[in-house]
């Protein structure tokens, strides 16, 4: 699941109460026939699942207390950036989308890729109808529908949303109408003019107003496109753009002769070019610009404006995370089959079986991650395993003062949630 922007300040939560037992989920299995994946508040105060009682109807069950309505079937269960509880119900063939035990009015053959705005006050989605594929917003579908569609994007502030669609039928072993180009972008229900072989993932700009994506243009060569207008030059391959921080300015990984480079509305931006390049990401004041990066075929490592670390990686490097004031980079790593985090080009001592993404300290010197090992998950501080081991764990956040961090976890059968010390972990 793609995590969305924490948009409930966590300056308001309950930062005193050392620890508290949420819910006892273990009775929950004792109670339905089926309990599925548990899914956690960011502030640790609710849990839900998906349950199914013996009759086979499906709800959704919150801090041990079953939702009104039920269901044929439920998926997709989450909270929404606002704390909403959401999720896809489907009852009599019909899906739709449903917060906090309330569903839309409006129904479909079939709902996915559930989409929020940075608020979450904006809920998007994949629909089909009986007339075709399109995109619903907070209950309104898009008047035009296509032949196939395959993905939904919403804008930052939740107006507008886009997604890759198919204009015409194409009957199987009919290459000569894929080559005339039967893919586009449509926006807020509105394909671009220009068609294209192939169109994937698409980007809008911080304010909304543009938007980019990849395609495979008639030649077989591959570009970005603005608003329908390609970058003057094709690549052999790209991965997905990227808009630069409050501007409209696009940058996009580009396979070109010399290698893997970062480009700048279809011009070099980095002068390193390498084995393989993507994931781009922005610091938060935008003023510096890390990726995921192969120096040499098989070894990974993430470079930091064009210079990349001086340590590399086997088997994969995941997206870089930046602190708060962007001082600091740290990444998720795996190297002979074992997991742990590198932080500023340092992996950690410790190594782990599976390992999530780093957590910054507000003033960004101390680092925290959910880790696995055997059956068991950790907290890890400055790649210290600094807690007791749990059944379940979800990541951590550091306190706005950074003086304390709020674990989620399971242990003995409840849901806990529990505030750390952060001076007693680093003794």
């Amino acid at each position: 699941m793609e995590q969305a922007e924490r948009s409930i300040p966590c300056n308001i939560w309950d930062w005193d109460i050392p620890s508290k037992a949420v819910a006892d989920v273990d009775d929950w299995h004792n109670e339905y026939s089926e309990v599925q994946e548990l899914t956690v508040s960011e502030d640790g105060e609710t849990v839900a699942a998906i349950v199914k009682s013996d009759e086979d109807v499906f709800t959704v069950c919150v801090n041990g207390v079953p939702w009104e309505s039920t269901f044929e079937k439920v998926w997709s269960l989450r909270f929404a950036p606002d704390g909403k509880l959401t999720c896809l119900g489907m009852n009599e063939d019909e899906w739709t989308v449903i917060q906090d035990d309330r569903a839309w009015e409006e129904t479909f053959e079939y709902v996915w890729n559930l989409r929020f705005s940075r608020d979450g006050a904006a809920v998007a989605a994949n629909i089909r109808t009986s007339e075709g594929y399109g995109i619903v917003l907070n209950g309104e579908p898009w008047e035009s529908t296509f032949v196939q569609m395959r993905a939904c994007e919403i804008s930052a502030d939740g107006s507008r949303t886009a997604g890759n669609v198919q204009l015409e039928p194409v009957s199987e072993g009919d290459i000569w109408k894929f080559r005339e180009g039967v893919w586009s972008l449509a926006v807020d229900g509105e394909p671009w003019d220009t068609n294209f072989l192939n169109v994937w993932d698409s980007v809008f700009s911080d304010d909304g107003s543009k938007v980019a994506a990849e395609v495979r243009l008639k030649s077989g060569l591959q570009t970005i496109c603005v608003d329908g207008l390609p970058w003057k030059n094709g690549f052999k391959a790209v991965w997905k753009p990227l808009f630069v921080p409050r501007e409209h300015d696009v940058i996009a990984p580009c396979l070109t002769p010399q290698g893997w480079g970062l480009l700048l509305n279809s011009e070099p931006l980095w002068n390193e070019y390498f084995a393989q390049l993507w994931h781009q990401t922005f610091s938060p004041d935008g003023k510096r610009l890390a990726a995921v990066v192969a120096p040499s075929f098989g070894r990974w490592t993430v470079a930091v404006n064009g210079s990349p670390w001086q340590s590399t990686f086997g088997d994969a490097v995941l997206p870089p995370v930046f602190s708060e004031s962007g001082g600091r980079i740290a990444a998720v790593v795996k190297d002979h089959n074992k997991w742990t985090i590198a932080v500023d080009g340092t992996p950690w001592d410790q190594e782990f079986d599976m390992i999530w993404d780093p957590v910054f300290s507000p003033d960004g010197r101390q680092v925290a991650a959910r880790a696995a090992k055997g059956q068991e998950y950790f907290l890890v501080v400055n790649g210290k395993i600094a807690s007791l081991g749990y059944v379940q764990m979800w990541d951590p956040i550091f306190s706005p003062d950074g003086e304390k961090i709020l674990v989620k976890a399971v242990q003995f059968g409840r849901l806990y949630r529990n505030l750390l010390p952060l001076r007693e972990l680093l003794r």
